[in-house]
């Protein structure tokens, strides 16, 4: 599986952040890719996103608006997809301002991660570390507990 995150904003190397996002990358089994931008407008940033999919691919963008899903219940879609021919999925995080509409329309999922308003490089290392507990539900790994 090919795991494609498309970000709005830089990660300093050296941060926490960058050093949690890295543990998780390196846990999973699976090639995950981030592509930054830095912030600017909205319609920058939605170009950006938008023409940075890959072709093919399942597109889940995180926003306010998404499903709260439970990670079990995210597992479950993402494996449904991977049953059905996905090898791709692109995660796309906005800025400050979140997503236009237009990148809204290009989700395969609109993803909520709840009502709270977290930090953009601290929501990436939670992406990172449930696209790694996603895979170890799939794969029947004890890491997630239900």
């Amino acid at each position: 599986m090919k795991i494609t995150i498309l970000a709005i904003g830089k990660c300093k190397k050296n941060s926490p952040e960058a050093a949690i996002i890295s543990e998780y990358i390196k846990r999973s089994g699976w090639d995950i890719t981030i592509k930054e931008k830095d912030n600017s407008t909205q319609e920058d940033e939605a170009k950006f996103l938008q023409s940075s999919i890959p072709h093919g691919s399942k597109v889940i963008v995180l926003d306010e608006r998404g499903e709260n899903l439970k990670s079990i219940e995210l597992a479950h879609k993402i494996e449904n997809w991977l049953n059905n021919g996905t090898s791709e999925i692109c995660f796309l995080i906005g800025g400050a301002d979140g997503h236009i509409q237009s990148t809204r329309d290009k989700a395969d999922l609109l993803l909520s991660f709840g009502k709270l308003t977290l930090p953009h490089m601290l929501m990436r290392a939670v992406l990172c570390e449930q696209i790694y507990r996603i895979q170890t539900i799939i794969n029947g790994h004890p890491y997630h507990r239900e």
